[in-house]
């Protein structure tokens, strides 16, 4: 089992910035990949960013330039830095890591963070 706790998110004006923190533990060296993803309302979840083992990183071209995802050299906690905010950026962030199955993949999920931009 992997568990996930985010932290970071808030209420922030348009062009701020914010910091989102995700702390993996339990059976971390299963997971070959960490990410972000978003949910707005009424809509599914949208992947932001990831990040594998191995350091490459992919981005929605929505937030390519602004957001930066990162991980701490143990492993363990993924951060996604969110520059240059935008109202319809807008929504609840979910952190996220990915286990390779035989057949397919099983994904852990957080409880969630909202972030809020304001106009």
């Amino acid at each position: 089992q992997v568990q996930l706790v985010e932290s970071g998110g808030g209420l922030v004006q348009a062009g701020g910035s914010l910091r989102l923190s995700c702390a993996a533990s339990g059976s971390i060296d299963v997971i070959n990949s960490m990410g972000w993803w978003r949910q707005f309302p009424g809509k599914q979840r949208e992947l932001v960013a990831s990040i594998t083992t191995g350091g490459v990183t992919n981005y929605v071209d929505s937030v390519k330039g602004r957001f930066t995802i990162s991980r701490d050299n143990a492993g363990n906690t993924v951060y996604l830095q969110m520059n240059s905010l935008k109202p319809e950026d807008t929504a609840v962030y979910y952190c996220n890591a990915k286990k390779p199955l035989y057949s397919g993949s099983y994904y852990y999920w957080g409880q969630g963070t909202q972030v809020t931009v304001s106009s």
